[in-house]
């Protein structure tokens, strides 16, 4: 039984300009110790996917509807907010995005991160200070003892993530949601905590999703990876497959855009023209449509389902052309990147 599945996740939210499709039939399932990747450019509805599975997407505005959110043999979306605040933050952690709005600017860094370990693990408040302060030492903050009694506007912005970073993994979660967790880190307390991760990952059997803007974390770290775009998975299939031979122009771009590791002097970038489309008003068809070089006829009306290609290691992909990507891919890219 996978620890975390995932079917037909949909969200959506009631506004004035009418209703925002965030995320449209996501489904996907997660092994004890497997890393599932989440990419896609910001409103793609990564983050959002992250809060529906955690129950914290505001109602209202928003609207949370799925076949089934099973957390180790339960349905999250049946439990109430009380029996679910005792599965968030101990079984069940999510390293938030922007830890400005995350953590309480009146309570000390102690206070908030032994509130975790008292709360799920019953400790005294002597024993999870220095529990705490293990867990500052860890994600690379120096002076640990002292900085459990700053306030977060005492921290640095790199700081204040690694708070984060350390409360998330605090009880040694049995699935992490790590929402850009390294976004404001240098890139060798980057590589620290990435590797905090792996180790909790094999001492645990952590089940970890990871959603990032960085394809390089992605690739270092993921078993496997799923694309969104506009709400929408576009693909998804094992990580070294769908970096060396992507079966979605969206994937392709977005590959195409980043620098290959052997620095080539006459290297081209490309990018993706234009912009994503408004969540309130989508087309039709494909939403990639207007953006894409493969596109034909039938896009303009017709939105292909994600299915799985043929003769591509249970790949899928939501794309008419996919086939065509599939025999042209692998030639343009090689395995460069």
């Amino acid at each position: 039984m996978p620890v975390l599945d995932v079917q037909n996740l949909r969200v959506r939210f009631e506004t004035h300009q009418g209703t925002v499709e965030a995320v449209n039939d996501v489904s996907f399932s997660l092994e004890e110790g497997e890393t599932l990747g989440i990419v896609g450019e910001s409103g793609s509805g990564k983050s959002v996917t992250s809060l529906a599975i955690m129950g914290l997407v505001p109602s209202p505005p928003g609207v949370v509807e799925a076949g089934g959110i099973h957390f180790d043999g339960q349905d999250l979306a049946q439990l109430s907010q009380k029996q679910l605040r005792k599965i968030r933050g101990g079984r069940m952690a999510m390293i938030f995005q922007d830890p400005m709005t995350s953590l309480n600017p009146l309570i000390t860094v102690e206070r908030q991160l032994s509130e975790v370990l008292q709360t799920h693990e019953g400790l005294s408040r002597r024993d999870a200070r220095v529990r705490c302060a293990k867990a500052l030492g860890d994600v690379g903050i120096p002076n640990p003892e002292a900085r459990l009694d700053a306030y977060p506007h005492e921290l640095s912005g790199g700081m204040r993530q690694r708070v984060m970073i350390a409360m998330g993994l605090l009880c040694n979660p049995k699935v992490l949601i790590a929402d850009e967790p390294t976004t404001a880190l240098d890139v060798t307390i980057q590589a620290q905590i990435l590797e905090l991760m792996q180790r909790l990952q094999h001492d645990h059997g952590t089940a970890i999703i990871l959603i990032t803007h960085d394809l390089g974390v992605v690739a270092g770290m993921s078993d496997k990876v799923q694309v969104m775009y506009a709400g929408r998975v576009v693909e998804r299939g094992a990580t070294l497959p769908l970096f060396h031979k992507p079966l979605h122009p969206y994937t392709k771009g977005l590959l195409t855009s980043i620098p290959t590791i052997d620095g080539d002097p006459n290297e081209t970038l490309s990018s993706i023209e234009g912009q994503p489309p408004d969540l309130a008003h989508l087309p039709p068809g494909c939403a990639f449509e207007p953006r894409c070089a493969y596109r034909v006829e039938r896009c303009a009306t017709e939105r292909a389902a994600l299915e799985v290609v043929a003769g591509q290691e249970g790949r899928s992909s939501a794309c008419h052309e996919s086939d065509r990507l599939a025999n042209e891919t692998g030639q343009e890219l090689g395995g460069a990147r």
